[in-house]
């Protein structure tokens, strides 16, 4: 095995599957090093699905590189012949003025998104109680990626192209040397050119100046037994979102066959809100009885056939940034030579197909031809 790279990439998950894909793919030498397994349950793209949309309520900012995700997800599907996005449409709903309809509303203004106002919801999705006083649209182009399947199938073409990817071996320290960086583990102690450090949850670990910016949050999940299963059933019924005047908003997604997609089985439900801070290390992995009900009520509330029984409850985490945008550049003080992408906030999985892309780039130096400027790490601290 080698011991030197062009580049290097800590964290082989949502972010640096498709990193290592990407710098491996374009015939550089490259090596991922992963502290677990790939994929794994431990810090953020566990959970069998993730949304994946283009009229973006966190900020219209990102939409061209969601058009360039959607593109590269597709161009990724006909190279491996895998479906890794799902199209279900996805419906939004909450109070005209508040902050999910104003920003979807926005986004599909600024860039032509096709998005559909649902007038008579009963007519259309007989499953959802909702408010009269709510707006509903509908975002037709919308639907969800299977990311454990995603991250695997990046690996896999990652080490078709050449790359080496080494499991369970956690990095111990990086730093500069000479023209490049030393990366030492509990097994060795590798040379690059560049380094990508794409650590989810424990990137403070490896980015110590960041530290009091990211925040990680221990998330909850559910998959429940609807009282019927057919009309939530993919095929009958949309990925959704609710901003029903809570902190943050309740979202799912339609039962999927687990023959197809693997389990859990059911409908499953969550909330995107930052949840307890934790240490990605010692992360309580049960679930509260307290915390089951607030996901249930949600259920009861919004899909009043939705919930039957609770089949699985499970836990993932955010790496929050302060304005919850992403953190993607050059890591300040070494030349160019160490590129990050951090702090994805809970709604970063959808991005990855496009941010592998940038992130390789970075690496070997490239013109970034995306608007990245916004995700700058300038807006939280100062350059050496």
């Amino acid at each position: 095995m080698s011991k030197s790279f062009d580049a290097i990439v800590l964290g082989v998950g949502s972010m640096g599957a498709p990193a290592c894909y990407y710098l491996a793919s374009r015939g550089y030498t490259v090596l991922g090093l992963e502290q677990f397994d790939i994929p794994h349950d431990q810090g953020s793209h566990a959970g069998q699905s993730r949304i994946i949309r283009k009229a973006y309520f966190e900020h219209s900012d990102y939409v061209p590189l969601l058009e360039r995700a959607y593109a590269n997800w597709k161009s990724f599907e006909q190279l491996t012949g895998s479906q890794l996005y799902f199209p279900t449409g996805l419906l939004y709903a909450g109070t005209s003025d508040g902050l999910l309809l104003k920003g979807v509303k926005e986004s599909a203004a600024r860039f032509n998104i096709p998005l559909e106002s649902i007038s008579a919801i009963k007519d259309r999705f007989h499953q959802f109680n909702l408010p009269d006083s709510y707006e509903v649209m509908f975002e037709p182009d919308a639907g969800f990626l299977t990311p454990e399947r995603a991250i695997v199938t990046y690996a896999e073409q990652a080490l078709v192209a050449g790359a080496e990817l080494h499991t369970k071996e956690p990095v111990l320290e990086w730093k500069p040397e000479g023209s490049g960086i030393q990366v030492k583990t509990n097994r060795g102690v590798y040379t690059s050119q560049s380094l990508v450090i794409t650590a989810g949850p424990w990137a403070s670990n490896f980015i110590p100046a960041l530290a009091p910016k990211l925040k990680v949050t221990r998330q909850v999940i559910g998959w429940v037994n609807p009282k019927q299963r057919a009309p939530f059933q993919l095929g009958n019924f949309p990925c959704w979102m609710v901003d029903d005047s809570q902190p943050g908003m309740y979202y799912g997604f339609p039962v999927l066959p687990v023959g197809k997609f693997g389990g859990p089985i059911g409908l499953k439900v969550a909330h995107h809100y930052p949840g307890t801070p934790v240490n990605p290390d010692q992360v309580n992995r049960n679930v509260s009885t307290a915390e089951e009900e607030l996901l249930v009520n949600a259920i009861k509330r919004i899909l009043p056939q939705g919930y039957g029984s609770t089949h699985t409850l499970k836990t993932c985490l955010y790496t929050n940034t302060p304005d919850e945008n992403f953190i993607i550049d050059y890591l300040p003080g070494y030349d160019n030579r160490v590129a990050i992408a951090a702090g994805f906030s809970g709604h970063g999985f959808k991005f990855s197909s496009a941010v592998g892309e940038v992130l390789a780039d970075l690496a070997m130096g490239k013109t970034i031809n995306l608007p990245i400027g916004f995700l700058g790490i300038n807006r939280f601290m100062t350059s050496h």
